[in-house]
């Protein structure tokens, strides 16, 4: 089973809250998920963003993957590093 790390939606039609959640990949966006990781929040000025970093380190420790937009929220918070400050 792979892991990945990304965002499922929640909240009202026209007012978008996310979950970063841990969850199986074959599993649909709003579907089945196994740990909720922190929450994002896009329509609040500035965008309200709240990550559990000790559950973030322990499922990369195990092998997920992370998607595009979960990555970058990541990455503005600091949680990791962009593949081009690797190089």
């Amino acid at each position: 089973m792979s892991v990945k790390i990304r965002l499922t939606r929640m909240g009202a039609k026209k007012k978008p809250f996310y979950r970063l959640v841990a969850a199986n990949s074959k599993a649909p966006r709003d579907g089945r998920f196994l740990d909720i990781l922190g929450y994002y929040d896009p329509k609040t000025d500035p965008a309200i963003v709240k990550i559990d970093e000790e559950k973030v380190n322990y499922w990369l420790e195990k092998g997920a993957v992370m998607t595009e937009s979960a990555r970058s929220i990541l990455e503005k918070q600091g949680l990791t590093k962009s593949p081009s400050a690797a190089n």
